[in-house]
Protein backbone atom coordinates (compact mmCIF):
# COMPACT_ATOMS: atom_id res chain seq x y z
CA UNK A 1 0.00 0.00 0.00
CA UNK A 2 1.46 3.76 -0.58
CA UNK A 3 -0.54 5.71 1.61
CA UNK A 4 2.52 5.53 3.74
CA UNK A 5 4.76 6.86 0.70
CA UNK A 6 2.09 9.80 0.05
CA UNK A 7 1.88 10.62 3.65
CA UNK A 8 5.25 11.13 3.85
CA UNK A 9 5.70 13.55 1.27
CA UNK A 10 2.79 15.70 2.15
CA UNK A 11 3.82 16.31 5.75
CA UNK A 12 7.07 17.73 3.91
CA UNK A 13 5.70 19.83 0.66
CA UNK A 14 2.25 20.55 2.11
CA UNK A 15 2.05 20.00 5.82
CA UNK A 16 -1.67 21.70 6.09
CA UNK A 17 -2.99 20.07 4.18
CA UNK A 18 -4.96 16.75 5.31
CA UNK A 19 -4.63 13.58 2.96
CA UNK A 20 -7.74 10.88 2.26
CA UNK A 21 -7.08 7.57 0.84
CA UNK A 22 -9.80 5.61 -0.70
CA UNK A 23 -8.26 2.37 -1.42
CA UNK A 24 -9.97 -0.51 -3.86
CA UNK A 25 -7.21 -2.88 -4.50
CA UNK A 26 -9.52 -4.55 -7.39
CA UNK A 27 -8.95 -1.66 -10.13
CA UNK A 28 -5.29 -2.62 -10.12
CA UNK A 29 -5.66 -6.67 -9.98
CA UNK A 30 -8.76 -6.33 -12.19
CA UNK A 31 -6.74 -4.56 -14.92
CA UNK A 32 -3.64 -7.09 -14.23
CA UNK A 33 -6.14 -10.18 -14.95
CA UNK A 34 -7.73 -8.72 -18.09
CA UNK A 35 -4.39 -7.52 -19.24
CA UNK A 36 -5.92 -4.11 -19.74
CA UNK A 37 -8.16 -1.70 -18.38
CA UNK A 38 -11.68 -2.73 -18.36
CA UNK A 39 -15.08 -0.57 -18.56
CA UNK A 40 -16.17 -1.51 -15.37
CA UNK A 41 -12.70 -0.59 -13.93
CA UNK A 42 -13.14 2.80 -15.35
CA UNK A 43 -16.62 2.59 -14.07
CA UNK A 44 -14.95 2.34 -10.23
CA UNK A 45 -12.41 4.76 -10.55
CA UNK A 46 -15.38 7.60 -11.37
CA UNK A 47 -17.06 6.15 -8.59
CA UNK A 48 -13.83 6.41 -6.08
CA UNK A 49 -13.09 9.78 -7.29
CA UNK A 50 -17.24 10.87 -6.95
CA UNK A 51 -16.47 9.41 -3.60
CA UNK A 52 -13.75 11.84 -2.59
CA UNK A 53 -15.59 14.85 -3.17
CA UNK A 54 -18.46 13.84 -1.65
CA UNK A 55 -16.23 13.25 1.31
CA UNK A 56 -14.79 17.02 1.06
CA UNK A 57 -11.77 16.98 -0.67
CA UNK A 58 -10.80 19.79 -2.93
CA UNK A 59 -9.06 17.60 -5.53
CA UNK A 60 -8.44 14.04 -6.31
CA UNK A 61 -5.20 12.38 -7.25
CA UNK A 62 -5.36 8.54 -8.59
CA UNK A 63 -1.62 6.93 -7.56
CA UNK A 64 -2.09 4.34 -10.31
CA UNK A 65 -0.71 5.04 -14.34
CA UNK A 66 -2.37 1.59 -15.27
CA UNK A 67 -5.63 3.48 -15.31
CA UNK A 68 -4.88 6.74 -15.88
CA UNK A 69 -7.50 6.58 -19.31
CA UNK A 70 -10.09 6.42 -16.54
CA UNK A 71 -8.50 9.42 -14.51
CA UNK A 72 -8.96 11.71 -17.91
CA UNK A 73 -12.18 10.50 -18.33
CA UNK A 74 -13.07 11.26 -14.47
CA UNK A 75 -11.53 14.55 -15.01
CA UNK A 76 -14.32 15.73 -17.58
CA UNK A 77 -17.21 14.85 -15.16
CA UNK A 78 -16.31 17.09 -12.17
CA UNK A 79 -15.41 20.53 -11.74
CA UNK A 80 -12.76 19.85 -8.94
CA UNK A 81 -9.26 19.22 -10.00
CA UNK A 82 -8.85 15.51 -10.90
CA UNK A 83 -5.36 14.68 -11.16
CA UNK A 84 -3.05 11.90 -12.63
CA UNK A 85 -0.06 11.13 -10.24
CA UNK A 86 2.26 10.52 -13.58
CA UNK A 87 1.68 13.36 -15.75
CA UNK A 88 4.31 15.51 -14.06
CA UNK A 89 6.87 12.93 -14.13
CA UNK A 90 6.00 12.47 -18.21
CA UNK A 91 5.89 15.95 -18.47
CA UNK A 92 9.55 16.76 -17.34
CA UNK A 93 10.80 13.49 -18.93
CA UNK A 94 9.19 15.30 -22.77
CA UNK A 95 11.63 18.35 -21.15
CA UNK A 96 14.87 17.21 -19.99
CA UNK A 97 15.88 14.39 -23.08
CA UNK A 98 15.03 12.86 -26.25
CA UNK A 99 15.22 9.42 -25.67
CA UNK A 100 13.24 8.11 -22.87
CA UNK A 101 13.88 4.99 -21.04
CA UNK A 102 10.34 3.42 -19.09
CA UNK A 103 10.68 1.16 -16.30
CA UNK A 104 7.87 -0.88 -14.84
CA UNK A 105 6.93 -4.28 -13.16
CA UNK A 106 4.04 -4.76 -15.04
CA UNK A 107 2.96 -4.47 -18.77
CA UNK A 108 -0.51 -3.13 -18.14
CA UNK A 109 1.70 0.04 -16.75
CA UNK A 110 3.96 -0.14 -19.15
CA UNK A 111 1.78 0.46 -21.77
CA UNK A 112 -0.30 3.50 -20.27
CA UNK A 113 2.89 5.65 -19.14
CA UNK A 114 4.74 5.08 -22.42
CA UNK A 115 1.75 6.23 -24.19
CA UNK A 116 1.00 9.10 -21.97
CA UNK A 117 4.77 10.29 -22.83
CA UNK A 118 4.25 10.24 -26.50
CA UNK A 119 1.21 11.90 -26.06
CA UNK A 120 2.69 14.99 -24.29
CA UNK A 121 5.18 14.75 -26.35
CA UNK A 122 2.81 15.21 -29.38
CA UNK A 123 1.47 17.98 -27.56
CA UNK A 124 4.33 19.47 -27.44
CA UNK A 125 5.97 19.12 -30.74
CA UNK A 126 9.02 17.37 -30.13
CA UNK A 127 10.34 14.40 -31.15
CA UNK A 128 11.33 11.83 -29.05
CA UNK A 129 11.81 8.05 -29.01
CA UNK A 130 10.99 5.44 -25.58
CA UNK A 131 12.57 2.60 -24.85
CA UNK A 132 10.68 0.13 -22.85
CA UNK A 133 11.14 -2.19 -20.16
CA UNK A 134 9.23 -4.78 -18.08
CA UNK A 135 10.79 -5.80 -14.90
CA UNK A 136 10.13 -9.48 -15.23
CA UNK A 137 9.43 -11.28 -11.53
CA UNK A 138 9.53 -7.94 -9.94
CA UNK A 139 5.70 -7.42 -9.46
CA UNK A 140 5.27 -10.83 -8.13
CA UNK A 141 8.01 -10.89 -5.77
CA UNK A 142 6.87 -7.23 -3.73
CA UNK A 143 3.44 -9.05 -3.84
CA UNK A 144 4.70 -11.99 -2.47
CA UNK A 145 6.45 -9.63 0.29
CA UNK A 146 9.71 -10.35 -0.89
CA UNK A 147 10.76 -6.87 -1.46
CA UNK A 148 14.33 -7.44 -1.81
CA UNK A 149 14.24 -9.74 -4.96
CA UNK A 150 12.08 -6.83 -6.64
CA UNK A 151 14.61 -4.26 -5.73
CA UNK A 152 17.46 -6.41 -6.89
CA UNK A 153 15.29 -6.49 -10.57
CA UNK A 154 14.72 -2.97 -10.60
CA UNK A 155 17.92 -1.67 -9.78
CA UNK A 156 19.86 -4.42 -12.38
CA UNK A 157 17.36 -2.91 -14.81
CA UNK A 158 18.13 1.13 -14.00
CA UNK A 159 21.78 0.58 -14.03
CA UNK A 160 22.09 -2.35 -16.96
CA UNK A 161 18.97 -2.30 -19.37
CA UNK A 162 19.29 1.80 -19.39
CA UNK A 163 22.24 2.29 -19.90
CA UNK A 164 21.67 4.43 -23.72
CA UNK A 165 18.93 7.30 -22.31
CA UNK A 166 18.82 10.35 -21.53
CA UNK A 167 16.34 10.33 -18.52
CA UNK A 168 14.82 7.35 -16.98
CA UNK A 169 10.74 6.95 -16.08
CA UNK A 170 9.72 5.03 -13.20
CA UNK A 171 6.45 3.94 -14.39
CA UNK A 172 4.94 3.11 -10.93
CA UNK A 173 4.96 4.77 -7.66
CA UNK A 174 6.68 1.54 -5.45
CA UNK A 175 9.39 1.27 -7.98
CA UNK A 176 10.47 5.05 -6.42
CA UNK A 177 12.78 3.39 -3.55
CA UNK A 178 14.25 1.03 -5.58
CA UNK A 179 16.69 4.46 -6.20
CA UNK A 180 17.80 4.96 -2.22
CA UNK A 181 19.68 1.15 -2.61
CA UNK A 182 21.90 2.38 -5.28
CA UNK A 183 25.00 3.75 -4.62
CA UNK A 184 25.54 7.38 -5.89
CA UNK A 185 26.19 7.22 -9.19
CA UNK A 186 25.35 3.93 -10.09
CA UNK A 187 22.66 5.46 -12.76
CA UNK A 188 24.21 8.27 -15.32
CA UNK A 189 20.93 9.16 -16.79
CA UNK A 190 18.16 10.77 -14.12
CA UNK A 191 15.61 9.03 -13.04
CA UNK A 192 11.86 10.44 -12.09
CA UNK A 193 9.47 8.75 -10.25
CA UNK A 194 5.70 10.11 -9.88
CA UNK A 195 4.96 10.25 -5.92
CA UNK A 196 7.55 13.21 -5.20
CA UNK A 197 6.64 15.38 -8.34
CA UNK A 198 2.55 14.11 -8.47
CA UNK A 199 2.58 15.61 -4.79
CA UNK A 200 4.34 18.93 -5.44
CA UNK A 201 2.22 19.55 -8.66
CA UNK A 202 -0.91 18.56 -6.51
CA UNK A 203 0.14 21.30 -3.69
CA UNK A 204 0.81 23.81 -6.47
CA UNK A 205 -3.22 23.27 -7.90
CA UNK A 206 -4.22 23.37 -4.30
CA UNK A 207 -2.84 26.53 -3.91
CA UNK A 208 -4.30 28.15 -6.89
CA UNK A 209 -7.38 27.13 -5.46
CA UNK A 210 -7.02 28.75 -2.52
CA UNK A 211 -6.44 32.40 -4.30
Amino acid sequence: MLAPVFNEIAARVMPDVRLLHFVDESTIKNTIAAGHLQKATMRQVIRLVGSSFDAGCDAAMITCSSIGRAVEMAAELHDQPVLRVDRPMAEKAVATGRRIGVLATLPTTLKPTAELIARIAREQGKEIEIVENVCAGAFDAVMAGDGATHDRIVGEALTQAMKDVDVIVLAQASMARVLATLPDGAVAAPVYSSPELGMVHARDVLRGLAR
